[in-house]
């Protein structure tokens, strides 16, 4: 006896073994499509799943209507039974046996086990498999999850797998916006093979979606208007195109987050705008062949894109299929204000100091203005407003390159790949590359280290730079408080962004300070050399704005400049946010200095008109005005004049602002009010190096002849500046005269290779000197 119970319980313990590890791990290991909604949750781009099958990652949940649907069409019984219904079987085995079509008996568990099982024939035996597994699948797994289970993997016709996949498909919408007509119809569509292609044999499906519809009404789940109102809708046609309004952003979390489901940071009514504005935008652009354009936005509290448009609605050949975005290209003048910001943060300038804006060779090194004109000195704020070359490189220069170039990497600009010295003092004028993500994430930063300075009891965060992210729900570290700022303080941002709102906007927005619906903006542009790039980057307290506008394959155009081809496109989209207010002072950061108003340096004993600004504190350490000096007149004021040649009682004390003789000379074409230094009494010692100085060629500086189809140039042309108008100068190379110019100070002459010394003498004896280099240029 106890043997036969032995086997017996043997037996029971090795079928419940069989039983308990029956199911696999992992019940569906299929593929799921890579999905990517909204902030508000909604569709905007999807892509198919590694086995060619749409098929969305499991629902959160089960639409209540699609749920009623269900249950009453397959499973009525689905919460009460174990995993199957032993009445729905017996009268399936009944009806098979007595009829000529067949009826299946399983149940929605049953059918999700078959699913998970390839669809296996449909035989007796597999049906006892199924059965058995069924019953193990409810001990793993509640209702709803072998529900969404059912819903996710249910085909729907040709490659559309699950519910929310057929939703889309189907109709066009979100699963949980599915009417009772729409619900209807995709219970009851995979329950038969015949009818798996919606848009044939229509009359079969609507009969079922009616009868199912009318079983909905004697159930009491909808009341007559509902039912009335739902056998009304019309059946889907053929599948429809995914939603797909941020293509390049979905391209490139499939790549980061295969086959997720990504809730994404992206506003979906800025997205359509967006998308709206860049087509407008290129079929304006694409008349001139520019094809290509890309529109980033940033959230600055959060660092979160809202809008993501990686290129242009192009064509294949124009690379429509190129994410611009995370493309690095030449950064054109868009580094300028970080620089000036790390000039302020250093107290090396103020905001108006004077810097030079004169013809620069640096080790060979020739940098020119866009217009290629030179203003002699201009307010270091101007300069960055009006995207000055000249200044920037020269302000570089002071800065340290290794010094910015270090900057530059903490403020976690990835793509300056390459040591300093690969760039060079180009760097600051597009020398270096940089993608729209990198670029317009850094505007993003600054802006938002002097909101939180603001906003937070004047501290701020060691990690202010961080990545942006376009995950809705992830959480960026930006580090922790502490009261010294590790990379620009908000003295120098402040005074940098107000610098940035005075750029010129583009034609026909000249007066936007006076429309109320227009938005102040801090704002940069930049062109690449060749009319290659061309950018537009702008922040206000709230948002952050990245344009980008070019050729994916980097040809130039003319006329291809961020004024006039990417900046339009940015207020563009500046005029699709919300409004936003002006950055506010930060006064914890800011000292009321004593500034002279000619030089915009700090005030020295000699300057006449001297203000009191709030500058960044650190601006105390800055340069006094070199630019005003105290002068001794004669009585009529009309020359300098010393104790050796003139009585000290009627000598006149006087303050005047003088520029250095270069530099005064191109600054007073500029500054018609600009009195240059009186000149020296007869008989009085003149300082020879204020009244002249060479402009070409510069010192140390070697001259390289062109050659002109064959034949070589020997054309050189020498230039200079004079303090004194209407002066007259005598050249010489070596012992040999030259010639002489009156006021206009330029000679061209034909002189062969070799070494000399170039001299020039006005006829008050004045004189400088300089050698001179000259040497062929190579035939490469």
């Amino acid at each position: 006896m106890w043997k036969k119970h032995k086997f017996k319980l043997s037996l029971f313990l090795l079928l419940f073994l069989i039983w308990s590890f029956c199911l696999p791990k992992i019940l569906f290991e299929e593929p799921t499509s890579t999905v990517v909604t909204s902030s508000d949750g909604i569709l905007i781009g999807a892509r198919i799943a590694d086995d060619g099958q749409w098929r969305f990652p499991q629902m959160d949940s089960i639409p209540e209507r699609f749920k009623q649907s269900v249950l009453l069409f397959e499973d009525e019984y689905f919460y009460q039974h174990l995993g199957f219904n032993p009445i729905s079987i017996f009268n399936a085995i009944k009806h098979n046996l007595t009829k000529d079509t067949r009826r299946g008996g399983s149940t929605i568990t049953q059918q999700v086990i078959r699913l998970s099982r390839k669809n296996k024939s449909r035989t007796y035996f597999e049906k006892c498999i199924e059965l058995f597994l069924a019953t193990r699948l409810e001990f793993r797994y509640s209702k709803d999850e072998i529900l969404k289970l059912y819903a996710t993997h249910t085909p729907y016709g040709g490659n559309v797998v699950g519910l929310e996949t057929a939703s889309w498909r189907y109709f066009g919408i979100p699963a949980h916006e599915l009417s009772w007509g729409q619900s209807a119809t995709l219970a009851v569509l995979p329950n038969a093979p015949s009818l798996i292609f919606p848009g044939r044999n229509e009359q079969i499906l609507l009969k079922k979606r009616n009868r199912l519809l009318k079983k909905l009404w004697d159930n009491k789940h909808i009341d007559q208007t509902t039912y009335e109102l739902a056998i009304l809708e019309p059946l889907p046609k053929k599948p429809r195109p995914l939603p797909n309004s941020a293509p390049h952003l979905t391209e490139r979390i499939k790549k980061e987050h295969p086959g997720k489901r990504i809730k994404s940071s992206i506003d979906r009514h800025l997205q359509n705008q967006a998308n709206i504005l860049a087509e407008r935008h290129y079929n304006q652009l694409k008349s001139n062949e520019i094809y290509n354009l890309s529109i980033l936005v940033l959230d600055v509290e959060t660092r979160k894109v809202l809008s993501y448009v990686g290129n242009s609605p192009t064509i294949k050949a124009h690379g429509n299929y190129v994410d611009i975005i995370t493309k690095k290209r030449s950064t054109g003048s868009t580094l300028k204000p970080f620089l000036f910001a790390s000039l302020l943060h250093e107290g090396q300038l103020l905001p108006n100091s004077l810097v030079k804006d004169i013809p620069t060779v640096i080790n060979g090194y020739n940098p020119k203005n866009f217009n290629k004109k030179y203003a002699g000195a201009v307010p270091a704020s101007r300069a960055l407003s009006r995207s000055l070359n000249v200044p920037a490189v020269r302000l570089l220069r002071q800065y340290g390159l290794q010094k910015f170039y270090n900057q530059l990497h903490k403020m976690n600009m990835r793509s300056l790949d390459r040591p300093a010295s690969h760039y060079g003092l180009p760097l600051i004028l597009g020398g270096a590359e940089g993608s729209l993500w990198d670029i317009t994430k850094t505007y993003a930063s600054a802006a938002s280290t002097l909101n939180y300075f603001l906003s937070n009891s004047s501290t701020y965060r060691t990690n202010e730079f961080a990545e942006p992210s376009y995950l809705q729900e992830s959480e960026i570290d930006f580090g922790e408080e502490q009261f010294e700022s590790p990379i620009l303080n908000a003295g120098a941002l402040y005074h940098t962004f107000k610098s940035l709102q005075e750029v010129n906007r583009p034609e026909g927005d000249e007066n936007w300070q006076f429309f109320d619906s227009s938005q102040a903006i801090a704002w940069k542009t930049g062109t690449s050399f060749g009319f290659k790039d061309a950018w537009a980057v702008g922040v206000t307290p709230k948002y952050a704005i990245g344009i980008w506008i070019g050729n994916a394959d980097g040809e130039g155009r003319p006329g291809l400049t961020g004024i006039t081809a990417a900046a339009p496109l940015l207020f563009d989209v500046l005029d699709a946010l919300p409004q936003s207010r002006w950055f506010q002072e930060p006064f914890d950061d800011l000292a009321e200095l004593e500034v002279c108003k000619e030089s915009g340096c700090i005030a020295s004993t000699f300057c006449d008109i001297i203000q009191k600004e709030l500058l960044p504190i650190k601006g105390s350490r800055s340069k006094q005005c070199p630019y005003h000096h105290q002068l001794f007149l004669d009585k009529e004021e009309a020359f300098r004049v010393n104790s050796d040649c003139y009585p000290l009682e009627n000598m006149i004390q006087k303050n005047w602002f003088g520029l250095p003789t270069v530099v005064e000379y191109y600054y007073a074409n500029a500054h018609p009010n600009y009195k240059s230094l009186p000149p020296f009494l007869e008989g009085c010692h003149a300082e020879e190096k204020q009244l002249m100085e060479f402009i070409y060629p510069k010192k140390n500086e070697e001259i390289l002849l062109p050659r002109d189809l064959g034949k070589a140039s020997r054309e050189i042309i020498f230039k200079l500046a004079h303090q004194q108008q209407e002066s007259t100068v005598h050249w010489y190379l070596d012992e040999t005269y030259l010639g002489s110019t009156i006021n206009f100070h330029e000679l061209i002459v034909e002189n062969q290779l070799g070494n000399y010394t170039l001299t020039a003498v006005d006829d008050e004896g004045n004189r400088i000197q300089q050698s001179l280099n000259v040497q062929m240029a190579s035939e490469n």
